[in-house]
């Protein structure tokens, strides 16, 4: 054994052989194991870099100019810390404690293979990945730009039987090299509210998983977690980081996506693609008083909680196993930080548009291992209509009507275009639409013209962008089998005498033959009784459309029975987060 470390000892810094101390054994053996780190951040074309250690149990952080002489940065540490010995010092004199002798300035230097680094070199070039930094005698090995994760969360609510998938992000790593380790308190926990570990105290935790993701069991309720996450990129691992939950809440049981899951237990089999399309409810609305008071008041108010209605979105969304999921009414908030993590652990990447003027919208997602993101053509349909030549003929015909034209210019509708080619068959595309068309009962002509804008710039993006690739087009479009908008779209034209041109009355009614730029399209999932269940209405309001001549429906996942969806006597539920159902089928994608 002696022999072994003796030789070890000739690979140490010269520095540590050669100091006159009865440490040296010891900070040599230190180094054979595991040194403290010391991470520096350091972004070429940032003007500053930041350096993080920790010393005698407290945390230390400091921002340096980055064309700085390390001398400098040096002596400012050096400085800090007898600043802080100079603190310790009074407080025990006025505590009447006898204070030890005056500080000695502590000795900071930074040593690189064996040999000190200048006290000249520029901080940029000296804080090198593998560097040595000694301050007094304790030595931190330097890591540069190494995995940080710069933000980690666990949700505000946990319920048994859920997913639970933290919030993170992360710097000079990949998420999905990080390691995750769960852990669950083996005495259960009386507070309501995370608790906040105290230093010294031995809190007794058993693991219970590791993954990315972890389901809480029934056995869980009452139980905190703790998540320990450690940063990775590829063999680089970065500071640890562990994360406590609140205690494990009892969920409802049974809930209405709970049958359809059976038929989506793997992904669809190449060469087809999975499709989701759901109104989820932006929170935006679910918490107004006409909401809570008209609207639902048959729902459970806990149920109507953002934190509560995620839990079962997340779970119902990833039960889908889908390749593309559409959403509407997605808080910007619910976006970033709730649906993009959840799904992004799930294997899909997202990306939103929100409404003009408005704090909700659209969101689509795609499945990473299947598709990518070629290029994304969202446009404001009232904007399009006024500025975009393409939509020249529909506006001047629209001009007849003044009162429809600036009722029309007034809507918040976007359209959310996304081109995506396989990833195992390269040049193979798809263009995937969603939008949510303007919700008045009466405003059908509006939702007319709105269509219209939407299926020329369809046209235009496809003939300009991905010629000859199908369309998937998702959706609440707010409109009943027997509207000009389904008319539209499934038959290409809507003839002048309909209906819907003289929807909001005498004074806004307008005439016209509307054209689609595009061929018919094919409603996949025919025309079901509803898709939107509330007390006072249900209806079919929502759809996927498809071009019949690329695409084929494989499979409809069959929508909840009745009585499912009236257990509760409409929707949103305890059992049901939203008052739309999502619409779900496998489409044979032409190869």
């Amino acid at each position: 054994m002696f022999n072994r470390l003796s030789a070890a000892l000739t690979l140490l810094p010269r520095r540590l052989l050669l100091v006159s101390s009865p440490r040296t054994l010891t900070g040599a053996c230190r180094l054979l194991g595991r040194m403290n780190p010391a991470v520096v951040r350091c972004l070429p074309g940032e003007p500053k870099l930041t350096i993080s250690f920790s010393l005698d149990g407290s945390h230390k952080h400091m921002m340096r100019e980055q064309d700085e002489p390390l001398g400098k940065a040096l002596a400012r540490i050096s400085h800090g810390l007898n600043k802080s010995q100079g603190k310790a010092k009074k407080s025990k004199k006025k505590k009447g404690e006898t204070p030890g002798e005056a500080p000695v300035l502590t000795a900071v230097k930074l040593y690189y293979n064996g040999e000190e680094v200048s006290d000249m070199s520029l901080n940029s070039e000296a804080w090198r990945d593998g560097a040595v930094l000694q301050v007094g005698d304790v030595e931190y090995s330097v890591r540069r730009n190494t995995p940080t994760l710069t933000n980690a969360e666990l949700p505000a609510s946990l319920l048994a039987e859920f997913p639970v998938c933290p919030n993170l992000e992360i710097e000079f790593g990949n998420l999905e090299d990080c390691e995750f380790t769960w852990y669950r308190e083996i005495a259960p926990n009386t507070s309501t509210e995370a608790a906040v570990e105290v230093e010294g105290q031995d809190s007794k935790w058993t693991q219970v998983g590791c993954g990315r993701v972890y389901v809480p069991s029934i056995q869980d309720i009452g139980y905190r977690l703790k998540l320990r996450c450690t940063p990775k990129d590829g063999g680089r691992s970065g500071l640890p980081k562990e994360l406590l939950s609140t205690a494990i809440e009892a969920g409802p049981g049974v809930c209405t996506f709970d049958n359809r899951h059976a038929y989506t237990l793997k992904e669809a089999e190449w060469p087809s693609v999975r499709v989701v399309s759901y109104n989820i409810l932006a929170d935006t609305y679910a918490q107004t008083e006409l909401s809570k008071t008209v609207l639902y008041p048959y729902c459970a108010p806990y149920a109507l909680q953002l934190d509560y209605r995620q839990n079962l979105i997340k779970k119902e969304l990833a039960g889908y196993n889908a390749d593309i999921i559409c959403l509407q009414e997605v808080d910007k908030g619910v976006f970033v930080n709730s649906l993009t993590p959840a799904l992004d652990a799930f294997g899909l990447d997202g990306v939103f548009r929100t409404k003009d003027r408005q704090h909700e919208g659209l969101a689509t997602f795609y499945r990473r291992s299947k598709l990518k993101l070629l290029s994304s053509h969202n446009i404001s349909l009232s904007e399009a209509l006024t500025s975009d030549p393409i939509h020249s003929a529909l506006l001047e015909n629209l001009s007849a009507s003044t009162a429809l034209k600036q009722n029309i210019l007034k809507r918040s509708t976007v359209l959310q275009v996304s081109v995506l080619e396989d990833v195992s068959k390269p040049g193979r595309k798809v263009c995937v639409a969603n939008t949510h068309l303007y919700w008045l009962p009466k405003g059908g002509s509006i939702r007319l013209v709105q269509m219209g804008v939407a299926l020329q710039h369809l046209n235009h993006v496809i003939n300009e962008v991905a010629p000859g690739a199908p369309l998937i087009f998702c959706g609440d479009f707010n409109s009943h089998p027997d509207s000009g908008v389904f008319q539209l779209l499934s038959e290409a034209l809507v003839p002048l005498q309909h209906a819907d041109w003289s929807s909001l009355g005498p004074e806004e009614s307008c005439s016209m033959e509307l054209l689609s730029a595009l061929p018919p399209l094919l409603s996949a999932y025919g025309q079901p009784a509803y898709t939107n269940y509330v007390g006072g209405f249900h209806g079919c309001l929502d759809y996927i459309f498809i071009q019949p001549d690329s695409m084929q429906v494989e499979q409809v996942i069959p929508l909840p029975s009745h009585q499912e969806v009236t257990t509760y006597e409409a929707l949103p539920s305890v059992a049901h987060p939203s008052d739309h159902i999502a619409l779900i089928c496998d489409l044979r994608w032409n190869p």
